[in-house]
């Protein structure tokens, strides 16, 4: 049985495509996840890039199992944090009450990998704001 340069390329390209299909479907499937959480928390409303929201995040992360984040939303009602590259994107959600001393918080989150790390906030006034800041991890932290 002889095989012939096109036969070769053809189950070349074939076997490609489905080694590549698992990680498009998972990063397909993290993007819509994303938007169903966006669009949960912000009821369809329009999201803003704005002053109002402010993320404390390093550059570089030596390791992604513990790094640290702070978000501060002076006079949000409610916030949202996602990290976009992780399998659930999905990290915290924080609702303030009328007495809350400060709008800001601040925890330790595991990345997956290289990727942006987003806060929404509701705002007191109804509207949403957006902040995020890119984080490089030099280890994984998510099964990297």
């Amino acid at each position: 049985m002889n095989i012939t340069r096109r036969q070769t390329l053809f189950v070349s390209v074939g076997a490609a495509a489905f080694f590549a299909m698992p990680a498009f479907a998972r990063r397909l499937g993290a993007e819509l996840d994303l938007e169903a959480r966006t669009n949960e928390f912000t009821e369809g409303a329009e999201v803003v890039d704005g002053d109002g929201v402010v993320i404390k995040a390093p550059e570089i992360a030596e390791n992604g199992n513990t790094v640290p984040i702070e978000v501060s939303a002076p006079g949000a009602s409610a916030l949202i944090v996602m990290a976009l590259g992780n399998p659930n994107p999905g990290v915290v959600r924080v609702a303030f009450g009328p007495l809350a001393a400060s709008q800001s918080v601040s925890t330790r989150i595991r990345l997956a990998g290289t990727q942006d790390v987003v806060a929404i906030a509701k705002m007191a006034d109804g509207t949403f704001q957006r902040a995020s800041a890119t984080v490089k991890v030099t280890i994984g932290g998510c099964g990297g």
